[in-house]
């Protein structure tokens, strides 16, 4: 077939073609965060307090320049379409200002349930703006933060406003033992944080993937992130309400919470997309690292990050394979990309939508 006119050819020796990879969980306004803030407070909830004092002290400029600083990176490591959870809306001025592909989700906080109101119209007033911004390639959803964030009436109203919306959700859920105390039985860190300042906890003897399907959260298309204290009951949940998970295996383990059961959730037909996580978790932002601390390798890592992410993300018609009708964003591997995930191969070429978005070389 005859290449059209005026369009350029660009050719790489020993290289190979692949689609663009698909990051289903990410951080990327705190990117400026990296480099061992994740070792200086082992225990996960002083972690957690830890980070949301170093954003408290980030103005609103620093965190966009994070934001575009995270968004060229991971074009630089092939990835072409970005699922962040966040607070701030910078990620996604970023991706709009630079013609990137990705879901915002916009996270909603209040564990209290006189906080409900006012998180509310926090979330809407942010939701407004934000979808402002919005093109066929960057949407916008909702993310009620995790269980030890968010009251049972936080819960219920944010997904009453998604389905009002139309709007995908994404949470954090089953991710820490101490998340787990606290839903079954009020107890632990975090049930002892929120008695503290005066926040009344109770135990609801279940799990938390059956305490957020009981608040409404779990419905088609909801990005469950890390899943990682579930059993057979809980990817049955996730299963029947047709939800995905977002699976961030080395974040995992840096704060020992312990291997998703990826297997169970494969055979039951749930699906399953890799994620980074935040750099203050990881520091690279590396998917091939992920699919190694997965288990997968090859064809199995390269399917991983990206026809599974974009089908965790309901994008399989328009990414992660490269096919007639579908979007053009592939990334240009050299040397070709190895039968083990690491070292990560060299990103040549990075196109999002048909635009290069990187490029290093090119004879």
């Amino acid at each position: 077939m005859p290449s059209p006119r005026s369009v350029p050819s660009l050719h790489f020796a020993d290289a190979e073609l692949s689609p663009g990879l698909v990051n289903c969980h990410t951080h990327l306004e705190l990117t400026h965060l990296g480099g061992g803030a994740k070792h200086q407070e082992p225990e996960f909830l002083k972690w957690i307090r830890r980070i949301r004092e170093l954003k408290d002290a980030t103005s609103a400029e620093a965190f966009y320049e994070a934001a575009v600083a995270g968004v060229r990176d991971c074009w630089a490591r092939g990835v072409t379409c970005i699922a962040e959870t966040g607070s701030t809306g910078v990620v996604m001025r970023a991706l709009h200002d630079l013609g990137g592909r990705g879901i915002v989700y916009q996270e909603a906080f209040g564990p209290d349930r006189a906080q409900c109101s006012a998180s509310m119209q926090e979330l809407e007033k942010a939701i407004l703006q934000l979808r402002r911004l919005a093109t066929s390639q960057l949407s916008v959803g909702v993310s009620p933060h995790a269980p030890y964030t968010v009251s049972a009436p936080l819960y219920e109203a944010v997904a009453a406003f998604a389905r009002r919306e139309k709007l995908p959700i994404a949470l954090h859920v089953a991710e820490s033992k101490a998340e787990t105390a606290l839903v079954h039985d009020g107890a632990g860190p975090f049930a002892d944080a929120l008695r503290s300042r005066g926040i009344p906890v109770e135990g609801h003897r279940c799990s938390p993937v059956a305490y957020v399907m009981q608040r409404g959260v779990l419905r088609s298309g909801t990005l469950c992130i890390h899943c990682v204290q579930v059993d057979k009951a809980d990817v049955d949940l996730l299963r029947s309400a047709e939800a995905a998970v977002a699976h961030c295996p080395r974040s995992n383990a840096t704060h020992g919470h312990g291997r998703s059961p990826v297997d169970l959730f494969r055979k039951a037909g749930v699906p399953v997309g890799l994620g980074t996580d935040s750099v203050v978790s990881v520091g690279e932002l590396d998917l091939w690292a992920e699919a190694e601390a997965a288990g997968l390798r090859g064809e199995a890592a390269l399917r991983a990050i990206t026809m599974e992410g974009a089908r965790a993300l309901g994008w399989e018609s328009e990414i992660g394979s490269l096919e007639v009708g579908k979007a053009g964003d592939l990334a240009v591997f050299s040397p070709t990309v190895p039968d083990r995930p690491l070292p990560s191969p060299t990103v040549v070429l990075t196109v999002v939508s048909g635009k290069i978005v990187h490029q290093i070389s090119a004879t």
